[in-house]
C-alpha cells in the first residue's frame, strides 16, 4: 500500500467480511486463466469460506493462490466539495480488504456444517430451516455433493480511505458539503470521516457546548436510546424491543454525547419527502435545563431527510414551549384544512 496513513488494523478489515453484502474471488485454474466469482461468504476460524458445486469451475482452483476481497462505499466526493472548480479533487472514500492465501477444500464434516449452518444463520437470520446433520443419510449425500471452499488468512491488507491524508479545512469542507448534499449514506459518512480523523475540528453544524453532536447514530446505539427511554410516557405500554428497529429504520437519527462518550440526547425523525414526523426527542435527566433539547431539535429540522418537507409533524404533551421556539403550533387553532376533520388509527392486536 503506498499511503500507509490509509492503511487499517486486521481486526477492523476482516469485519468487512461480515457486512460486506458479496465478497470477490480471485484465482487462477491450472492452465494460468484468470477466474474472478463474485460469492457469498463468511469469515470463520478456516478463512474466508464460502461453497459450491464439485463440477464448477473453482473446484478446479484448488489448492492454488487466490485473493478474496470486500469493499464499502462511503462517499463518492464531487470536486466542488474541494474546490469550486476544478476536477482532479473529485475522490471516492470507502473501506476495503484483501485476504491472500491459498484456496482450499474444507473436508471435516462437522467443519463443512459449521460452514454451511454459518452462511444460512447470515442469509436467511429468521430461520426456518432444519440444522444440517451429517449422521443423517440425506444431510450426508447433500454433504457430499456440496464442496465447501475457504481461503485461509495468509496475508491481510485492510485500506480505509477517510480523507486522512487531507488538510483539516478541506476535510471540513467535505463534511459541509455531505450534509448539504445528503444524498443516501452521506450523513453516516460523515460520522465515519470523523471517526477516522480523531483530531479534526468540530464541523460549525455540529457545534455545541459541552457535548459532542452526532449527525447520524447507528446499530451500535440502540441499547443506549433504549436506557434513555425507558419510563418516557410515549413509550409507555410499548414493547422496548421496538426501539431499535423504529430508530434504525428513521432516515434522520441524531444524538448528543457527553465528555465521557455516554448517550445523553437523541432525536429522530421519519420522512416522504412532502411531510416529516418528529418522534423521541428526549434528553438524560441530568442533562436537562442546559438547551441540549433545543440544540438536538436545531439539528434534526436542519437534517436533509428533513429539511426540505413543507410540514414538520409531532406530537407532544408536556414540550409544547420548546417546540413552539421551531415555529410548531397547535394544529387545532390552525383554519381548514387544519385541523383535518378527523384523526383516525388502526390498531392492531397486541399493539
Amino acid at each position: 500500500m503506498r499511503r500507509q496513513v490509509f492503511r487499517s488494523p486486521e481486526s477492523r478489515a476482516l469485519e468487512l467480511f461480515h457486512r460486506a453484502p458479496v465478497i470477490h474471488l480471485a484465482t487462477t485454474t491450472p492452465e494460468g486463466a484468470p477466474v474472478l466469482r463474485a460469492l457469498d461468504g463468511v469469515l470463520l476460524d478456516e478463512g474466508v469460506c464460502f461453497h459450491g458445486a464439485r463440477a464448477g469451475e473453482k473446484a478446479r482452483c484448488l489448492d492454488r493462490p487466490a485473493v478474496v476481497s470486500a469493499e464499502e462505499l462511503v462517499a463518492h466526493l464531487p470536486s466542488w466539495m474541494i474546490h469550486p472548480t476544478q476536477p482532479c479533487p473529485a475522490s471516492t472514500l470507502y473501506r476495503s480488504v484483501q485476504v491472500h492465501g491459498t484456496l482450499r477444500e474444507v473436508t471435516d464434516p462437522d467443519r463443512k456444517v459449521a460452514v454451511l449452518m454459518a452462511l444460512m444463520r447470515r442469509w436467511q437470520p429468521e430461520g426456518r430451516y432444519l440444522p444440517l446433520d451429517p449422521a443423517q443419510d440425506h444431510d450426508g449425500r447433500e454433504l457430499g455433493a456440496t464442496l465447501v471452499f475457504a481461503v485461509d488468512l495468509e496475508r491481510v491488507d485492510g485500506k480505509e480511505k477517510l480523507c486522512q491524508n487531507r488538510a483539516p479545512e478541506e476535510t471540513l469542507s467535505i463534511l459541509a458539503g455531505l450534509w448539504r448534499r445528503g444524498a443516501p449514506g452521506d450523513v453516516a459518512a460523515i460520522e465515519i470521516i470523523r471517526e477516522a480523523n480523531p483530531g479534526l475540528p468540530t464541523p460549525p453544524f455540529l457545534a455545541a457546548e459541552g457535548v459532542r453532536l452526532q449527525a447520524a447514530l447507528g446499530r451500535e446505539d440502540v441499547a443506549e436510546v433504549e436506557a434513555l427511554l425507558r419510563g418516557e410516557y410515549w413509550w409507555a405500554g410499548t414493547p422496548a424491543e421496538l426501539v431499535g428497529p423504529v430508530h434504525l429504520a428513521s432516515p434522520a437519527w441524531v444524538g448528543a454525547r457527553a465528555p465521557d462518550g455516554a448517550l445523553v440526547g437523541s432525536a429522530r425523525a421519519t420522512s416522504d419527502g412532502k411531510t416529516a414526523w418528529v418522534y423521541d426527542v428526549v434528553v438524560a435527566p441530568a442533562w436537562r435545563g442546559r438547551g441540549l433539547g433545543q440544540r438536538l431539535m436545531t439539528l434534526l429540522l436542519d437534517h436533509p431527510a428533513v429539511r426540505g418537507a413543507r410540514a414538520v409533524m409531532m406530537r407532544t404533551r408536556d414540550a409544547q414551549g420548546l417546540y413552539a421556539r421551531f415555529g410548531f403550533v397547535d394544529t387545532a387553532t390552525l383554519p381548514k384544512p387544519w385541523p383535518t376533520a378527523s384523526d383516525m388509527v388502526l390498531r392492531r392486536p397486541g399493539a
